[in-house]
């Protein structure tokens, strides 16, 4: 069951759930600001860590510390490059089917998941001579 969201919420999470990419707060307040619901950057990232905390949106932190957003719903899951910040989307969840036990699971009730490799693409493993 979805929480009640408030009009800026709702907007917050139509926006990311029309974006083809992931976004960052930044990039969301930058959209928000000249639509008819505009709203300050704290304010974007305050919903945003509550729409997280409802397993409506999920953060994902690049190697440059940038954290970008998208709706749970899509559940993409990405390769990132640790020298150059580059990053490849994979064709599909390879723990999509997985299910945890509930005696592992201590009482929590999952909402989402994310999963992330991290290594060197292509360029870089040839500037670096690995490749």
């Amino acid at each position: 069951m979805e929480p009640k969201l408030s009009a800026r919420q709702d907007h917050l999470l139509s926006a990311l759930r029309n974006a083809e990419t992931e976004l960052s707060g930044q990039d969301l307040h930058a959209q928000l600001r000249n639509s008819d619901t505009p709203m300050g950057l704290a304010t974007v990232y305050r919903h945003l860590r509550q729409l997280q905390q409802w397993g409506l949106v999920r953060c994902r932190h690049l190697p440059s510390g940038e954290a970008l957003f998208a709706p749970t719903e899509r559940d993409d899951h990405h390769l990132t490059c640790v020298d150059c910040g580059s990053t490849q989307r994979l064709a599909h969840c390879p723990v999509h089917a997985l299910e945890l036990p509930p005696q592992e699971m201590g009482g929590f009730l999952p909402l989402f998941h994310t999963l992330e490799f991290f290594g060197l693409c292509p360029d870089c493993q040839r500037r670096q001579g690995r490749a």
